[in-house]
């Protein structure tokens, strides 16, 4: 028995090679990839990483290592669901734009057409040790937000004296409605004139809310019916029921390198916020369905989401070259509806190709699409402060395995 095991186990390594070589993939270079992450999963660097790899619509790697609960020594599977924080954007901006696409909603509105609260918000400006309150300039449109260009800021990255005003008066709190979020937000200065730089913020967030008013449903259900159930994604949520709880990913309960708390998201219940910036869960298959769909230009198994321009238009660059003190898309990028957008082959610090696209999330997940390789990458792990040295280990060795 245990010989007859070991050669279906062979089997299946030998045609998982073979799907490699063919999708023009060293198997072996994969394998190199494997052992990297093992190893620094041995160390007690991260807990544990799943990585998912389509090429030409096959998968070619889909390698769930280590825990997915380092506490209780559950296995890391395929099937772990993670927190995926910012990977909520794309999900969110794709059902903002189904509205558009329905003619309910235009990106030139401005925000309070649809939020009323937020007309007449004013830009502070530091002056001294106090600030300013100015008139905007005009007031944030749809399309700020999705480009997050629109003055809002997070309170929880970097300081200042508006994001001390986010802070105050709870702007960042898990415990609130969305109204009340929108309430908060609206009791605060704008941190710059609309249009006038990049910052990223909670403008996702009220994104979402654009979308329960417009739509007359909770960003859940609206992201239930139009996207989720359509493509299948069956574990992609606000938060994890009972019965799937013995697959969530955690993180160490001390970071390795700063050795402080890795304090996460809450999601055994069901929220009060729901956060279209950075509130669902999901696994990697499921944001394979996603992120296919995109690929595909908008349709996958028959279920239409997007049009194809559609699609094409939010994958596009939307900054015209505006950049702000803190621009995460990086070198090399711009930034679309939801997605960083890859300008040119050169200056990013990680290979790719002028058109990818990409996101990542901050407890450790990241995803990109190349569509001019026809593939799509996925890595979750739940390990906050290694996020972006994982994310450059993973496109640079999957980008080496590539032989054409």
């Amino acid at each position: 028995m245990r010989l007859f095991t070991a050669f279906v186990a062979a089997l299946f390594v030998a045609s998982g090679a073979l799907a490699q070589q063919d999708r023009g993939l060293d198997p072996q270079r994969l394998a190199r990839l494997e052992k990297l992450i093992q190893a620094d999963i041995d160390k007690g660097r991260i807990p544990g990483a799943v990585m998912l790899i389509q090429r030409d619509g096959k998968v070619v790697m889909n390698k769930a290592l280590g825990k997915a609960d380092p506490e209780n020594g559950t296995a890391m599977k395929p099937d772990s669901i993670f927190r995926i924080y910012s990977m909520t954007k794309p999900i969110v901006s794709v059902a903002a734009m189904m509205l558009v696409e329905e003619g309910r909603l235009q990106l030139s509105d401005p925000v309070s057409k649809h939020i009323p609260e937020l007309k007449g918000l004013k830009v502070g400006v530091e002056k001294g040790d106090g600030l300013d309150l100015v008139p905007a300039q005009r007031e944030p449109t749809v399309h700020d937000l999705f480009r997050h260009m629109s003055g809002f800021t997070y309170g929880v990255f970097g300081k200042n004296l508006v994001k001390e005003e986010y802070k105050k008066a709870g702007v960042d709190s898990w415990d609130q409605t969305n109204n009340e979020f929108i309430k908060k937000l609206a009791s605060v200065p704008l941190m710059s004139q609309p249009g006038s730089q990049w910052e990223y913020s909670r403008s996702t967030d009220v994104l979402g809310v654009v979308i329960e008013r417009v739509s007359g449903q909770t960003l859940d259900k609206f992201l239930d019916e139009r996207i989720l159930k359509p493509l299948g994604m069956k574990d992609t949520a606000f938060w994890v029921p009972g019965e799937k709880q013995a697959r969530i990913a955690e993180a160490f309960k001390v970071d390795p390198d700063s050795k402080q708390p890795v304090n996460l998201t809450e999601i055994r219940r069901e929220p009060k916020l729901l956060s279209g910036g950075g509130g669902m869960v999901s696994t990697a298959g499921d944001y394979l369905k996603f992120t296919s769909m995109l690929l595909n230009g908008g349709e996958l198994n028959g279920k239409r989401i997007l049009a194809r321009k559609t699609v094409e238009y939010m994958t596009t660059d939307h900054t015209g070259g505006v950049r702000g003190p803190a621009y995460l898309p990086g070198a090399g990028y711009g930034f679309g509806l939801g997605v960083a957008v890859r300008l040119q082959d050169g200056l990013a610090n990680t290979p790719g190709s002028t058109g990818d696209y990409n996101w990542g999330g901050l407890g450790g997940t990241y995803f990109w699409v190349d569509p001019k390789e026809k593939m799509v990458a996925i890595w979750m792990m739940q390990a906050p402060n290694q996020r972006g040295y994982y994310r450059g280990i993973y496109r640079d060795t999957v980008y080496a395995a590539m032989t054409r």
